[in-house]
């Protein structure tokens, strides 16, 4: 148990010695407002950071989400204020989060183009289309059931708890039980061997792709709706949130290993970082700095632990 589960235990007691450092310094930190803004704040990551895993699970990156993410919303209640029924225009703002994904997975599993610079290139073409698009204005003068889906404001975090639950409890059931769940560890473990066993290793990978423009999407119309107005400039430095919740969560950056649960395990953690620091009273700025610090961190210690696994099957190969 501990040698599978190893790195989502080590993030589960980062987890708790944290919070416990909290509840000393800084009690006001788990009054039910502060918890409440927390889990909203990072709902859309831990949607992102799903569709992020399985992109991780196959050996590939996606560093273009947080465009995505801003095209989502914005066209989410750019479509309510065409008339559009809430429902959908957020599943227009859906559909193209899956089509924007579909031309990322595209280029990556047909056009053989590595996945770094094509999500790089469409980050920063969605970004400054987007930017050039509305000129930075943001999506105001929203149509009357727009915020909130509708619900009374205190009833909306039980929708999206229930979001939250069904989404991850789905997508690590079907990584563990469906076919298709072991053709997303398969290709990441070895590509070419998934081949041989008659995986289409091309359509997994353009399949990841999709899911997660639609989870982009969904997690963007399900932000917007918090709000009266709806910003331009959303989802900046998204893409790195996320991929350190999932490479901190366990999930190795070459692929064919990771959990959902230590994805959640990792959204928990960072989530918990932001409002940490202004409680303690230190600048907001040292946010990213521990991104990249953790990123790197989890990198080194995953090739630490594959020259120590490539060791011990070498020295047992030795001994026979």
């Amino acid at each position: 148990m501990r040698r599978r589960y190893g790195r989502e235990l080590s993030v589960a007691v980062s987890i708790a010695l944290l919070a416990l450092f909290l509840a000393f310094t800084v009690p006001g930190y788990f009054s039910a407002e502060n918890l409440s803004d927390m889990f909203l704040a990072n709902m859309p990551v831990l949607l992102i950071a799903l569709g992020m895993n399985m992109v991780i699970l196959t050996g590939q990156i996606d560093i273009s989400v947080g465009s995505l993410f801003a095209i989502c919303g914005i066209l989410a209640g750019a479509f309510a204020k065409m008339g559009m029924p809430v429902l959908v225009a957020g599943l227009g703002a859906v559909v193209a989060g899956a089509l924007m994904g579909a031309i990322n997975g595209a280029l990556v599993a047909w056009m053989r183009i590595p996945s770094i610079v094509v999500t790089l290139a469409t980050m920063v073409a969605l970004r400054d289309g987007l930017r050039w698009a509305t000129q930075g204005a943001w999506v105001s003068g929203l149509p009357d059931g727009f915020q909130w889906l509708g619900l009374a404001q205190d009833s909306y975090p039980y929708l999206m708890a229930a979001a939250a639950i069904l989404f991850t409890a789905g997508i690590s059931w079907g990584l563990m039980n469906l076919r298709a769940g072991r053709a997303v560890y398969a290709t990441g473990s070895n590509a070419e061997a998934a081949r041989l066993a008659g995986i289409d290793a091309n359509g997994v990978t353009f399949s990841v792709f999709v899911i997660t423009g639609i989870l982009t999407g969904i997690a963007a119309v399900l932000n917007s709706v918090r709000f009266n107005q709806i910003p331009a400039n959303a989802g900046l430095g998204m893409e790195m949130k996320v991929i350190a919740a999932v490479v901190v969560g366990g999930t190795a950056i070459t692929g064919g290993s990771g959990s959902t649960a230590g994805t959640v395990l990792g959204v928990i953690l960072l989530g918990a970082i932001a409002p940490a620091l202004t409680f303690l009273g230190v600048s907001a700025y040292w946010e990213r700095a521990l991104q990249g610090a953790i990123i790197l961190a989890a990198i080194v210690i995953e090739v630490l632990r594959q020259r120590g696994e490539k060791r011990v099957a070498l020295a047992r190969v030795t001994v026979e």
